[in-house]
Formats: C-alpha cells, structure tokens, sequence
C-alpha cells in the first residue's frame, strides 16, 4: 500500500477533521510533559469522566458490586474512583506511548519472564500472547515493543484521522498491526511463527462464546484463544500489564507458556482462561477495564444486570 492510498490527504483535510487535528496537536503537546504531571492530568480526566458519564459510572459501579460483594458501601466507592483515575491515566498513556522515544520510556518499565516469550519464538510455532483490558494495556504493549517484536490485535476508529495516526503508530512501533475481527491475519501471522498480542475478556455476544465463570459469574467467554491454538500449534503465553504503586513506573510480567492447552474442551480452556485473569485483576483491580458491560449477556435467559 502507497502513503497516498495510506494517507487519504482529501478526507483527512476536510474542515469537519479540524478539531480532530487539533486534539491531537494538544495531546501531543501533553505528552512531551514530564510523567508526574501527566499523572496528575490523567487522575483529573478521570475523576471528570467519573462525574459526567452517569452511564459508564453505572456501569462500573455494578460490576465492582457483582465482583466484590464483600466491600462496604466506603470500600466500594473508593475503588470506583480509583479506577475511573485509573482510567483516566490511560489516555495519557496513549498518547506517550504513541509520541515517546524509547529512552524515555526505558526508565519506566521492569519486565518478568521475557524469557518465556523467547524461547517459545524459538519453537517457530507462533505465540498467542494472552492479556486482558487493564487500563494500561495501551502502554504495556508499547513497553514489551521495546524487548520483544510482536504483532497486535487494534479496534478501528470510525474518525479517519485519529484511525490514521493510530494504524502509523502502532505499525511504527510493532511488526504489524491486526483489525480486532480479522481472525484470518492473525492467524496468518502466527502460522509464520510471529507473537501475536490478544485479548479474550471482553463480551462479545454469543457467536463463538461460551458462559464460563468469572468472580463466580456466568460470563460470556470468546473461544477464539483455543481455536487459534489449536490451528496454528502455538504456544500460549499470558501477559499483564501493571502500573507500580502511586503509577511510578510499569511492571511486565509473562509467565511460562500454558501447558495441555488447548485441551479438547473450549468450555474448559475458558474457564481456565477467565480464572487466570481474575487471579491478576484482584492484584490490582482498580486497574482493570470496568467500565465494560462484562456480563452483559446471561445464560438461560436471565435478567440484566446494568
């Protein structure tokens, strides 16, 4: 593909894209600042999101209910706004992640278990690298970037300059970059021994999904981890993301590759994948993508929750 056909100039420098470009002329700027006011920035967009989006509040709010029954009305409220900061913070990160030179961002992260990853691209068979949506899985991907070449899964956006500058970046910063329903490319990469970044822990209805508890709910559950697996032999390695306490600094860690996975069940596999992110939410649950209407779909007809 030309830049020409990559780059649209005509759509892209139409007047109703101005205040896209002027967004993100603003976030650029953001992120040339030094990281403890970003911070700082971020917690404040999140508390602000927190106060005007009555809908996406609603929606964590009965999630953290649904996930941790045991906290106090004080203890519940808290985390919410933990996590709305949290989120928050993970627009910075975007941006940082997009904009910054790698020296910059070196000084940030300590990564576990890079081992496990090398050694399984060894094995020429691919690598399924199995995350969840933390609020910085944006910056996560960036920092393992640095250690390891991997391919990434990426949701289009409908505006076509931000959907621009967010392909340029990505593929600048990975091998190559994947639309989220394109299981075929993916696929493809893995056949020719790539990494590929993927995340199975979001409601996707019930095509291809299983219910398989999550905090002891029946949750929607994508299969496509133990179909990929099982099509392209490779090697699943789970990696999380994780900010370090008062967000100074990142933590990676990869552990070793899944062993007798995919077995001959999907609602096993599931299962066993929901329970694996579960086990790294509640290290940090402030920190993981809430906001989504995770057991949106219910079994047998059962009412919903939001």
């Amino acid at each position: 593909m030309n830049e020409q056909n990559h780059f649209p100039w005509r759509t892209l420098i139409n007047p109703r894209y101005w205040p896209a470009w002027i967004g993100l002329g603003v976030l650029w700027c953001l992120a040339q600042l030094p990281f403890p006011v970003q911070s700082g920035i971020g917690h404040g967009l999140g508390l602000l999101l927190y106060y005007l989006s009555p809908r996406r509040r609603h929606i964590a709010s009965v999630n953290l209910r649904l996930c941790f029954p045991e906290l106090d009305e004080k203890a519940h409220k808290l985390l919410l706004k933990k996590n709305f900061k949290s989120l928050g913070l993970s627009f910075m990160e975007v941006v940082s992640g997009w904009w910054l030179p790698d020296r910059r961002l070196q000084k940030l992260v300590t990564v576990e278990g890079i081992e496990h990853l090398q050694s399984a691209l060894k094995e020429g068979n691919g690598v399924i690298l199995l995350s969840a949506h933390f609020t910085c899985l944006e910056m996560g991907g960036r920092l393992l970037s640095l250690y390891a070449p991997f391919h990434v899964m990426y949701r289009s956006n409908e505006n076509p300059v931000i959907e621009y500058f967010m392909r340029k970046n990505r593929e600048h910063h990975f091998d190559k970059a994947i639309p989220r329903d394109n299981a075929r490319e993916m696929l493809k990469s893995l056949k020719q021994g790539k990494a590929v970044w993927y995340a199975s822990d979001q409601n996707f209805g019930h095509k291809h999904s299983v219910f398989a508890d999550f905090f002891g709910i029946a949750a929607a559950t994508n299969t496509a981890t133990s179909r990929l697996a099982r099509l392209s032999g490779a090697r699943v390695i789970p990696f999380f993301p994780s900010r370090k306490d008062n967000d100074h600094g990142y933590l990676l860690r990869l552990f070793p590759p899944l062993e007798h996975f995919p077995s001959k069940d999907v609602q096993e596999d599931a299962s066993r994948i929901n329970h694996l992110i579960e086990e790294q939410v509640r290290r940090t649950p402030e920190q993981y993508l809430w906001v989504h209407r995770r057991f949106k779909d219910r079994p047998d007809n059962q009412p919903p929750f939001y």
